[in-house]
């Protein structure tokens, strides 16, 4: 253990190249790594790029785009320029005690992923292993920060956030209440940076292009996959279409000659919950399925084979989480510590018996949500489930042979459930 500890505080030899050229036929992408000095404790300076890659025995390096405009079809893609997380100087990191590791800047990135989307409001996501295990919008930062991180308070532990609207000091104040291992935001008014400094190890971003990027929803870039015999998949960047109720479609077939349609209209609470869960859908590992409630997320399901699987860990989640919340609220200890205690016989088993018993009278708060499935259901269990916590809303991809089962399971509800169809997938591997 104490060799694997070190390997995490050893910065690994870079190897990679300072420059790296891609060529598309007669096309051409230049590339430059990205280095950073930093004062080490002892007053030197460490000029070195990323710390390490996935794991500390992975040598890596971050390359921003710097020349070369590349089209290929009727897609144009970004231009150098635009640079985000590879546009990251030194003098951006208000805070850091370290070089960052490649995890570091994939989460911000996938942050910024979701965030791009979310512009009109203040809104907070906050990130583990890239990704979301909160997000949500608020009234002010304070709010949507409070809000997302209160989804998932245990895995937001040493995660990155990622918010769009300068840190002012009451937020600073919550943010430094927890372990978080990266903020980043577009500025930090006076006496945050001061605030957050009592955390010692955690990283603070100031990227000022946050403030446009809303320019960044239409920009497409090209996306590696890497394959263990050394070749690569390139496409192009998923662009997320679904921006208004006008891009929405209703949930309507036909099977055998007979039309099925969902019976009740979405309000407009579901509506914007649907065009909020369809955004931080787009950040999300597939298959996935989200519980969405009031601009927040309730329940998030990742990256799981199966969808009525992925939507049974999403209600599993948000019953463990909010338990969680509520022993936290009422005795500032999680609530897997509330249980060991009593295990021990030095807490009452009453407390957690009224915790369990809340949490079910709420159903995880779960009841008025809108579940968001970024494909279609291929069988209506998934969507029963979802039906069966009290959902009222329900948005997918539709195009499914048993689309009307579907349709039949929100018809058949007590009360009914809404439907809507995206027509678009939103898958991310």
């Amino acid at each position: 253990m104490s060799d694997l500890k070190k390997m995490y505080t050893t910065i690994l030899g870079d190897s990679f190249p300072m420059d790296m050229t891609i060529s598309f036929g007669d096309q051409t992408l230049v590339y430059r790594k990205r280095t950073w000095g930093i004062k080490m404790e002892d007053g030197s300076i460490d000029e070195r790029g990323i710390r390490y890659g996935e794991n500390p025995d992975q040598e890596a390096a971050l390359y921003e785009l710097v020349n070369g405009n590349l089209t290929l079809g009727n897609c144009s893609f970004i231009e150098p320029g635009n640079g985000l997380v590879s546009a990251i100087t030194v003098e951006d990191m208000l805070q850091v005690g370290k070089h960052p590791g490649k995890i570091n800047l994939t989460d911000v990135d996938n942050g910024l992923n979701i965030i791009k989307y979310l512009t009109d409001k203040p809104a907070a996501v906050i990130l583990k292993h890239n990704n979301p295990c909160g997000a949500a919008i608020g009234t002010t930062l304070f709010d949507a920060y409070n809000k997302a991180n209160r989804c998932d308070r245990i895995a937001a532990f040493g995660g990155a956030v990622i918010i769009n609207r300068p840190v002012d000091n009451d937020t600073a104040r919550l943010m430094a209440e927890n372990y978080l291992e990266v903020v980043c935001a577009p500025e930090f008014e006076e006496g945050s940076l001061e605030i957050l400094a009592s955390r010692k190890n955690l990283r603070v971003i100031r990227m000022k292009n946050i403030d446009r990027l809303a320019d960044f929803e239409k920009f497409r870039f090209v996306d590696f996959k890497s394959l263990i015999d050394g070749g690569i998949i390139a496409q192009q960047s998923a662009v997320n279409s679904i921006r208004s109720i006008k891009d929405l479609k209703p949930a309507i077939v036909t099977r055998k000659g007979q039309e099925y349609k969902c019976d009740r209209e979405p309000t407009q609470r579901e509506i914007d919950d649907m065009l909020f869960g369809w955004a931080v859908e787009h950040g999300v590992t597939s298959n996935s399925v989200l519980y969405i409630k009031d601009g927040c997320t309730v329940g998030i399901g990742t990256g799981e084979q199966d969808r009525v699987g992925v939507a049974e860990i999403a209600v599993h989640k948000a019953y463990i989480k909010y338990a969680d919340i509520l022993c936290f609220d009422a005795y500032k200890i999680p609530y897997a510590d509330l249980c060991l205690e009593i295990s021990k016989g030095t807490r009452d088993k009453a407390e957690k018996e009224a915790i369990d018993a809340q949490v079910q009278k709420d159903r995880a708060n779960l009841p008025g949500s809108v579940m968001i499935s970024d494909a279609f259901f291929p069988f209506r269990d998934g969507a029963d489930v979802g039906i069966s916590q009290g959902v009222t809303a329900i948005l997918q991809a539709g195009g499914s042979m048993r689309d009307f089962e579907t349709i039949e399971a929100c018809n058949e509800a007590n009360p009914k459930v809404a439907m809507m169809f995206t027509g678009q997938r939103s898958f991310k591997h």
